[in-house]
């Protein structure tokens, strides 16, 4: 699998020379040591690629032939999930998770038990880990959103599900269409889900599943439902 990098300004013909400029480009050169002749992937970030050819290398920048172009269509199911925000480093192992993962949407909560602080830096971890696991789509990363607006969110949704320890139904059981556009998961804190919130969220449309007997930290919980789910809905 080539290298991926990703540009503002993606070329859109075969054939074409282009400037790879940008700073994925001086990564390329100064740490990946890039030697004309070898080839790799740019991306927009949106689906749109184009595998090109290392021609001539500068200090700060490649020379490039654009060998192919294409496009990766979205896949037929939107995963948002919504992540309560972990304490200091565990925040952005959460989000590079979930972009391996193959979320197209994460959403940081402030929940009354999250002990962590929402960065600017998530959608530049999203943008990184994109490129480390050769994604063309890079996901959202929305705003700290608040238990008012989770609730609005799983009203739109065709499929919510908010992951407790102390659910009765497991999640197999709670998952019965394969038809879902729109995916909606719900990930706690450290310090579970308060009883008021899980509430709130049931009586906006969510299903409560039990993720399984061993409980996760809430950094690694959202992989893991993302897989799972992912399976159930037969998107993987």
């Amino acid at each position: 699998m080539f290298t991926l990098f990703f540009v503002n300004d993606l070329p859109n013909k075969a054939g074409l020379s282009y400037e790879f400029n940008n700073e994925d480009a001086q990564h390329a050169i100064r740490v990946l040591r890039t030697k004309p002749g070898d080839e790799f992937m740019l991306s927009d970030g949106n689906g749109s690629w184009a595998q090109i050819k290392a021609v001539e290398i500068g200090k700060k920048s490649i020379q490039v032939q654009v060998l192919d172009i294409g496009y990766q269509e979205p896949l037929a199911t939107t995963i948002t999930v919504v992540q309560a925000l972990p304490k200091g480093d565990r925040a952005k192992e959460a989000i590079e998770l979930l972009t391996e993962a193959g979320v197209d949407q994460i959403v940081p909560w402030a929940s009354a038990r999250s002990i962590g602080k929402a960065s600017d830096k998530f959608a530049i971890t999203a943008r990184e880990a994109s490129k480390q696991s050769r994604r063309f789509r890079i996901p959202q990363v929305s705003q700290v959103a608040t238990t008012v607006q989770i609730c609005e969110a799983i009203a739109v949704s065709d499929l919510a599900i908010v992951f407790h320890e102390s659910a009765t139904q497991k999640l197999s059981d709670q998952v019965s269409s394969h038809n879902v556009a729109n995916l909606l998961i719900i990930i706690g804190p450290e310090g579970g889900l308060t009883d008021e919130e899980v509430a709130a969220f049931v009586v906006a449309g969510a299903k409560v599943a039990l993720m399984g007997r061993p409980i996760l930290r809430s950094a690694h919980a959202g992989i893991a439902a993302v897989s799972a789910v992912s399976a159930l809905l037969k998107v993987w």
